[in-house]
Formats: structure tokens, C-alpha cells, sequence
């Protein structure tokens, strides 16, 4: 019997795959999680039935959450997660060697554990091996309220803006996160899709600017979120993503990527009209 995985994307469309097996599924004390295995995009997390993360796709994603700060910020040593339990997030951190130390905070333990245990290939460094890597099962607001000029970058890896993922979308977080970063400090979030979610968008990017000077949106294509073109916000205190950006640093890197380049840091803010119109003040 074939066995087929449907997320809906809106009433009229969403993404189906064929499926082979289900790894693992509970329900924690916050959400449901499934691993389960897909022909096409490999092992495939999802958290109350929505994609979170693919084997296939994911190092775009990880790759562009991460990279565009830590090649902008002059010199990023101490850089909180916020969510990003499946630990891809850290991995890309790992790469950079001036980072002294990077602190994971997820809200639901299920998700290390299992991400640990069935997506190793993302989950490596956080399996409490890495002398460089702290982690934490807290509430990311609670976390967050007790840090002061902290940080150099805090990454909110997050689900969508439902479930306990919601207050991380609200003013009031983007002024905690702004009190936890010194004074260069940039945080970045993802930031839906410019195509299905353009409420949440405006919404959001109004909350960010009324915290951070600088805000600006960039974009990444990821097959498996809703419609493919995805989006993360750039907020910073005083670096500008472009005009900052360290290009010799990126163009150096001892590392592999294979989505994020130094070309594409630059390309990637460069938006279509609809998305600019999106965030527009």
C-alpha cells in the first residue's frame, strides 16, 4: 500500500510525498512530533503535521540562517539559538572557528532527543559532546528575559507563529532580544513566506522596526516550505547586511557550503516587488 504525507499549504494546495515508514511519534508536553522516511527528500520532521525539516533540503535553510550574520558581524564569539532542536542551526555555527561558544535554547526536549537519535547528520553537535555548544530546555522568553548585552547573535530558529512558538513574533520579544545583544549586535528570524503569509509579514517586520534601526528581509529557495520561496528578517543595532557585509572574510571561508555563497549574501536581499510591498513602512 502506498503511503502518502499531505501538508496544506492553504485551503486550495499544498505538498504531498510518498512515505515509507514512521520512525518515530509522541506528543510532548508541547506539540506532536513525527519522524517519518520519505523516498524523495529523505527523513522528514514534522511538528504538529507541518514540514519542519527535510535531509535533503535542510542545509538551505541552516546554511542561510546562519551565515549572512555571522559573515556581517565583525566578530561574532557568542551566539544564541532560540528553537532549532533539530540542531542544524549549531552545525553551520560550528563552522565558524571565532565563535567561542553557542547556546541552544529549545523549548521541548522530545525534539533534541529525537533529532539526536534519527537525524544524526544534523544533530551532531548537540548531542552534549561539543565543548562549544550549551544547551538548554527553557522557554526562549523566559530564557531571554534574564540576559543582558549578552550576546553578539541571536538566531530564532522558530516554528511557525503558532503553538508555543507565538510570542516569538511579538514586539515585546524583539525588545528582549534587543536588551540580550551588545551594542553591534544582529538577530535573525525566519520570517515565513513572502507568497502565503504576507499578514504575518507585515505584522512582524512593523513589530522589528520598531525595535531595531536596521531591518531589512532576505530570501532563500526551500522546496519543501510553502511555495518554495522563503524568507528570513536581518535586525541589527548598527550593521547593514550589505554594506557591512565582510565579502573577503566569506569569500575565505575553510568550509563548505552548498546553497550560501558570498554572490548570493548580496543577491539574496534583492527582493521582488511583492515581497518588498510586503514590508513596506
Amino acid at each position: 500500500m502506498d503511503l502518502w504525507y499531505t501538508e496544506k499549504h492553504s485551503d486550495n494546495v499544498g505538498i504531498t510525498m510518498k512515505t515509507t515508514r514512521t520512525l518515530f511519534s509522541g506528543k510532548s508536553e508541547y506539540q506532536q512530533l513525527d519522524i517519518v522516511e520519505t523516498l524523495e527528500f529523505g527523513r522528514m520532521m514534522l511538528l504538529d503535521g507541518l514540514v519542519m525539516v527535510t535531509e535533503r533540503d535542510e542545509f538551505i535553510y541552516h546554511e542561510m540562517i546562519v551565515h549572512p550574520a555571522l559573515f556581517t558581524h565583525p566578530n561574532p564569539k557568542k551566539v544564541l539559538v532560540i528553537g532549532g532542536g533539530d540542531g542544524g542551526t549549531i552545525r553551520e555555527i560550528m563552522k565558524h572557528p571565532e565563535v567561542e561558544l553557542a547556546v541552544l535554547c529549545e523549548i521541548d526536549g522530545l525534539v533534541i532527543e529525537k533529532s539526536i537519535e534519527f537525524l544524526p547528520s544534523m544533530a551532531a553537535d548537540i548531542d552534549g559532546n561539543n565543548p562549544r555548544v550549551k544547551l538548554h530546555v527553557d522557554d526562549g522568553l523566559a530564557y531571554i528575559r534574564e540576559q543582558q548585552n549578552e550576546f553578539d547573535i541571536i538566531l530564532v530558529d522558530s516554528t511557525d507563529p503558532i503553538g508555543p512558538a507565538v510570542g516569538l513574533f511579538e514586539k515585546d520579544f524583539y525588545t528582549l532580544v534587543f536588551t540580550a545583544l551588545k551594542d553591534d549586535g544582529i538577530m535573525i528570524a525566519q520570517s515565513e513566506s513572502p507568497f502565503y503569509h504576507a499578514v504575518i509579514q507585515k505584522i512582524m517586520y512593523r513589530n522589528l522596526r520598531a525595535v531595531f534601526p536596521i531591518v531589512e528581509m532576505y530570501q532563500a529557495f526551500i522546496p519543501t516550505y510553502p511555495s518554495g520561496f522563503w524568507s528570513f528578517a536581518f535586525a541589527s543595532k548598527t550593521c547593514h547586511p550589505c554594506n557591512d557585509f565582510d565579502h573577503d572574510r566569506s569569500a575565505k571561508r575553510n568550509f563548505h557550503t552548498r546553497y550560501y555563497n558570498q554572490d548570493l549574501h548580496l543577491g539574496a536581499f534583492m527582493l521582488p516587488t511583492f515581497a518588498r510591498d510586503n514590508i513596506a513602512e
